[in-house]
């Protein structure tokens, strides 16, 4: 069977290019198309005002409590922002400790996975009782969400090196770090990014609950308040910046994530 020729080859790699870019507008048209039947769905008085508000009184909402909600959004992204960073210090320690040491994985990891069954609004408050009102309880909060995704993510990464990989590491002198820093901590990068967009998320919801049940400021406390008010439109406003946050944020981890492995785009470069 004789082999394509380099002439087809290109045929086809730009007869893909339309497609993805098709693809790539899927979820633009998508949100498009539902915000267009959100503003028929209100305009026609098909629900009323009071219940759901137009995404134009939303985007008003937004545009005039402005002011306001940056500076309430600057506490949230400060606590969110310390509390991954600790998370991400505490999982990256512990996955280490429990790859190193068989007992401290047989003993502890049970303890990690029971943590995830307890609701988060459960804890959050405890936490302000134990705490207080100030910035501690929500960056507590927001470790013991984020610390799951990323001890996990990097401990699944470590286990699944190839045994032979480490042997022949061995064979040639190598020592426990080198061996960490050359074939685990590569091999578990793609998990470790997982986990840390998924913590990045997390962050951002943790530390608006932990607001919702005492503060003096943030995006939570904000929420409270209109609520309370019955500003919907407000109500609303404030749950689209919630999401544009934690979307920027998992977008900041998918640019770290090309820059810390350049070798994927790499073979994706070559497979195209």
């Amino acid at each position: 069977m004789r082999g394509s020729s380099p002439a087809t080859d290109s045929a086809l790699r730009h007869g893909g290019r339309p497609r993805r870019r098709l693809l790539a507008l899927a979820a633009p048209i998508a949100i498009i198309a539902l915000l267009v039947l959100w503003q028929v769905v209100c305009s026609a008085g098909i629900m009323p005002p009071y219940l759901l508000p137009s995404p134009v009184a939303v985007v008003r909402a937004l545009a005039g409590d402005w002011p306001l909600l940056a500076g309430h959004a600057l506490t949230t992204l400060a606590e969110a922002g310390i509390g991954l960073a600790a998370g991400i210090a505490l999982g990256a320690l512990a996955a280490v400790a429990m790859d190193r040491f068989e007992v401290l994985y047989r003993a502890f990891y049970p303890l990690v996975v029971l943590t995830q069954t307890i609701p988060t609004v459960a804890i959050a408050p405890l936490l302000v009782l134990w705490f207080g009102y100030g910035m501690l309880p929500k960056v507590v909060l927001i470790v013991v969400a984020t610390f799951f995704p990323i001890t996990v993510g990097l401990l699944g990464g470590f286990k699944s090196v190839d045994p032979d990989e480490i042997d022949l590491m061995r064979s040639m002198g190598a020592s426990r770090w080198q061996i960490m820093r050359h074939v685990k901590i590569p091999a578990a990068l793609p998990q470790f990014f997982s986990g840390l967009k998924i913590s990045a998320a997390y962050a951002i919801v943790g530390a608006v609950i932990a607001e919702w049940l005492g503060g003096f400021s943030g995006l939570g406390v904000y929420m409270t308040r209109v609520r309370k008010a019955y500003s919907f439109d407000k109500m609303f406003a404030v749950i689209f910046l919630i999401s544009a946050l934690s979307l920027v944020l998992m977008w900041v981890v998918e640019a770290v994530r090309r820059i810390a492995m350049p070798w994927e785009r790499i073979e994706r470069h070559q497979g195209e």
